[in-house]
């Protein structure tokens, strides 16, 4: 199966500081960002994505499409 990988609008390299460099993937159900310019790379885990940006929001769900 072919991974998806999406650019991040406006997103700057905390390495090298380019812009629009930035890409999102996920591998074995952890969030990856990958810059294709430096090859600099943040990694984050389902559960933490979950706590820190639903922590404080009133949802009824959440749409996760596979």
């Amino acid at each position: 199966m072919k991974q998806k990988k999406r650019f991040i609008a406006g997103a700057t390299c905390p390495e090298c500081k380019k812009q629009d460099t930035m890409m999102l993937y996920k591998e074995m159900d952890v969030e990856k960002v990958e810059c294709v310019e430096c090859g600099h790379t943040m990694t984050q885990a389902e559960g933490q994505v979950q706590a820190s940006t639903r922590q404080f929001e009133q949802v009824i769900g959440v749409f996760k499409p596979e």
